[in-house]
Order: C-alpha cells, then structure tokens, then sequence
C-alpha cells in the first residue's frame, strides 16, 4: 500500500508538470509574419499579427482547423485582446470594416493590406483553408465585373466571418482591433470556440507586433 501510494503521488507529479507544457503555444515564423498555434481537444487555432495597420485598426490574420469529430462555429466575436493595463478589445464583428475604408478613399492602404495577408496565408505549407479567405475571394469575383468593385470585393474577403465547421474543415480570416492608430502593444490575445478557451502572449520586443517568447 505505500508503495502504491507514493507510485500514484509521483503520477500526480508527472502530469502537473506536463500538462502546462502541452497547453503552451507553439511559434514559427512563415513569410516574414510570426505566427503562434496552439491545439485543444482536437482544434488549432493559428495567428500573426500583420505588419500593416488599417487606419485606427491593428489587424491580425487568424487561422482554425477543425480536426475534432464535431462541428464548431467560429465567429469574430469569440476573439478578444488584453491589454497589460486590463483594457479589454474585442474584435470588431462588422463584416463592412474594409468597405468602409475603400469609401473613405483608403483604397491603397486597404490593397497593400490584402497583399500582405495573402503573402502570408499562401505561404503557410501546414494549414489548407477549405472554407476561408480563398473561397470567399473566389464567390466574390464571380458576381462581379467592374475591376473596382473587384478590388472591393477582394477586400472584403479577408474579413473573418461567422463559419460552421464541420471535422475536417478550417477557415481563416482578418480580425481588426480597434486602436486608434496605436499599435495593439503587449497583452494577451484569448478566444473561446465551443467549450476550449485558447490564450496566447502578444508583446513588442523588438517591434511593434512581435511575439514574446515563451520560456
């Protein structure tokens, strides 16, 4: 029996020292944008902030695979950040944030921005979107003929939208964060998809933007 006993008191010991290592995000750096995943109960979820703000936002491009045997709904307003001071940002929800910026004559700033995200979900080998920014893109195109209206709706696109995945699906997709022309700074950005909640550190190093390392 005491054997027993100290063998179940050094399993306990083995798994508290694990289980916050397994928790941890994982970084890599793809394309020049520094991303963070972290995996829970079978879905990834992946980030990079952008380099190129959007006006009063900080935009960041998000990635979920749904690799769990159930459906899970993905919305923007499952995302939010922390700020180190304890201001709380949501994500901005509205679908029309890019549009609004092309009627105010941020045309350029907003196609830059697009290139920027397509840079980087083209060069991430590892993730494979089925229902996400290139699909939209594609949908939008099809409807459209003016080439204005399809730098417009190319726009829109990157926008992340509520989305139904069913196992086996994954989506991506712009986040904003409304800032006021500010860099998003040192914080913590968390979400909440189904019953998982996922954390990641956000904190300027060298640069506004740059992921922290976690010991």
């Amino acid at each position: 029996m005491h054997h027993q006993a100290i063998r179940s008191a050094l399993l306990a010991a083995l798994a508290w020292c694990v289980c916050p290592v397994f928790g941890q995000a994982i970084e890599f750096e793809s394309n020049g944008l520094r991303y963070q995943t972290l995996t829970r109960s079978g879905v990834t979820v992946m980030f990079a902030p952008l380099p190129a703000n959007l006006k009063e936002y900080a935009v960041l491009q998000v990635a979920i695979s749904n690799g769990s045997p159930s459906a899970r709904t993905v919305k923007p307003d499952d995302f939010r950040f922390e700020r180190a001071d304890g201001t709380v940002l949501p994500a901005t929800p509205a679908r029309n944030v890019v549009q609004q910026f092309l009627q105010r004559g941020g045309r350029n700033d907003v196609i830059k921005l697009v290139g920027t995200y397509e840079l980087g979900l083209y060069g991430l080998s590892r993730f494979q979107s089925t229902n996400g920014y290139e699909q939209r893109r594609q949908a939008a195109l099809a409807e459209v003929n003016s080439s204005k209206i399809k730098a417009a709706a190319a726009a829109s696109a990157i926008v992340l939208v509520s989305t139904r995945l069913m196992a086996g699906e994954s989506t991506d997709g712009a986040l904003f964060f409304q800032t006021q022309g500010r860099p998003l700074g040192a914080g913590k950005l968390t979400a909440i998809i189904g019953a998982e909640r996922y954390e990641f550190e956000i904190g300027g190093l060298k640069h506004p933007g740059e992921l922290m390392q976690r010991p």
